[in-house]
């Protein structure tokens, strides 16, 4: 920490950040109040030109240079949105019908995307639970 400070208008910006990245991740270990604190002291010592540099290399602003990586995160995202909306069209038809048993349960668990799509607008106009999850149900009548 006293060093991140100590060098947070250092002339080398890389080494700047290298030492407040370092004394960021050590902080993580303290409870969220000091942490929090830390960081802002961290912060608050950098340069104007470190911190944006400290920011951009923030996880969140990371852009994945290998196709490796670009892979497997596009993969963990369109699993996330798959079971985000799973889970959002399991509450939508347990609100509609009533808790769904164990095979509905496991037929929107697996269903794809564009699957789920089809169920949570087949869910507005159905009447019951297995016309909402029925492939191939007729359309309803806009």
């Amino acid at each position: 920490m006293l060093s991140a400070i100590a060098h947070g208008h250092d002339v080398n910006i890389d080494k700047s950040v290298q030492i407040a990245f370092a004394a960021q991740f050590a902080s993580l270990g303290l409870d969220v109040d000091r942490s929090k604190m830390y960081f802002d002291f961290i912060m608050a010592s950098l340069s104007e030109a470190a911190r944006g540099k400290f920011e951009n290399m923030q996880p969140a602003n990371y852009v994945y240079q290998s196709d490796f990586a670009k892979r497997y995160v596009a993969q963990g995202e369109a699993l996330g949105e798959a079971k985000g909306r799973a889970d959002l069209v399991l509450r939508q038809l347990t609100l509609r019908f009533g808790p769904p048993g164990d095979a509905v349960q496991r037929q929107i668990a697996q269903a794809s995307i564009s699957e789920l799509n089809d169920i949570g607008e087949r869910l507005l106009t159905a009447s019951t639970i297995q016309e909402a999850i029925e492939r191939g149900s007729p359309e309803q009548p806009g």
